[in-house]
């Protein structure tokens, strides 16, 4: 899948032959045609190993936290989550934007949203926040993150990646009431 990716990235997904693809792996077509039927197969298994390695990054910034640090881990969330997407830009567009889209659901239902979704009952559990709907509110925050980090040009330079990186965790903490005003 690397050698997809890379090709992908630096070709675009029509462009990019499947023999390219195993000559640039060191694999034979019949290995590849083991693991997918298609490019198209390649580009969802890049799709779920790019959300993955998002997730991996969230739980590792969120577990990182004592267990009491809600508001902690509620911005660690926001954090992780947009270097996740800002890190892997290319990959992102590529998956989801350039190429045809993925379900629906996938702005509403996915493993990033699932865990957000935890998070927040486990924190209105705890008394740290007062939240009706997990759910509801997880797909909120979440979407909100994802057209921000997703405008052209966001967050290019080291200090506009920190001011937005601040902003977000700044939204996410307002969105639940953990601040008074949006500074």
């Amino acid at each position: 899948m690397t050698a997809a990716e890379r090709l992908f990235l630096e070709k675009g997904l029509e462009q990019t032959t499947i023999e390219e693809i195993t000559t640039g792996a060191g694999v034979a077509k019949g290995t590849f045609y083991l693991h997918f039927s298609s490019k198209a197969d390649v580009l969802q298994a890049l799709r779920a190993r790019f959300v993955q390695g998002v997730l991996d990054g969230i739980v590792a910034a969120v577990e990182g936290l004592r267990h009491e640090d809600w508001r902690g881990k509620l911005a660690a969330w926001s954090t992780a989550c947009a270097t996740g997407y800002l890190d892997a830009a290319g990959l992102h567009h590529l998956a989801f934007v350039a190429a045809p889209p993925a379900t629906k659901e996938g702005l509403s239902r996915n493993i990033l949203i699932d865990h957000l979704t935890e998070l927040l009952a486990a924190g209105f559990g705890e008394n740290a926040w007062s939240v009706s709907d997990p759910g509801f509110t997880a797909v909120f925050l979440f979407n909100a993150l994802h057209g921000v980090v997703n405008q052209p040009g966001i967050g290019e330079t080291p200090a506009a990646r920190a001011e937005l990186l601040r902003a977000l965790e700044v939204h996410f903490l307002h969105g639940l009431g953990l601040l008074s005003g949006i500074d």
